[in-house]
């Protein structure tokens, strides 16, 4: 039997695992100690909001939908996503904004809470967004038909991210409401 580990090659690997692994454990312990926070970037409008990773379980290209007949002029509709019914919330119209010209970038966060799962229609999607603990604000003004879904905010330079819930969306009263 061959003894692998005097290979160098075998070496080199197991010391680039051992690295990654370090470095994998200190980036994790960071988050847990609340150094920084991660969430999902995506604009409305020309604003920009972040959403908790933790709440959004997948973003999606606008997918082909079929309307629901007597829902409120916010669900656009229902997707067959790999055969699974998702059913499609226009976050302009149930916030009562101005709806976009341009429909090229916009995206779709999905949420899965409390079992019911849902696609939010945001106008684009800007990424993972890491902030640092300083960079947090915690007065926040706002329109009220939004406050309730708002958990902060962070300024990074000239840029405000505000913190959107899309849990705080789900669990809401009037987000239940689909039927008119």
């Amino acid at each position: 039997m061959v003894d692998v580990s005097r290979n160098p090659a075998f070496e080199i690997l197991a010391d680039i695992e051992r690295r990654s692994l370090t470095g994998a454990s200190a980036g994790a312990h960071s988050e847990q100690d609340g150094r920084f926070w991660t969430g999902v970037g995506f604009r409305l409008n020309e604003r920009r909001y972040v959403a908790p990773l933790k709440e959004v379980a997948e973003i999606l290209r606008m997918p082909q939908y079929t309307k629901v007949p007597g829902a409120r002029s916010w669900v656009r509709g229902v997707a067959n996503i790999r055969g699974t019914l998702l059913p499609i919330m226009d976050l302009h119209g149930y916030l009562g904004l101005k709806v976009p010209t341009s429909l090229r970038q916009q995206r779709v966060l999905v949420i899965n809470h409390n079992g019911m799962s849902s696609g939010i229609l945001v106008d684009e999607v800007l990424g993972l967004q890491h902030f640092e603990d300083s960079e947090r604000l915690a007065n926040l003004e706002d329109d009220q038909k939004i406050k309730p879904y708002l958990e902060g905010r962070f300024e990074r330079g000239e840029d405000e991210w505000v913190v959107f819930s899309p849990y705080a969306l789900a669990e809401h009263p009037d987000f239940m409401k689909v039927a008119l």
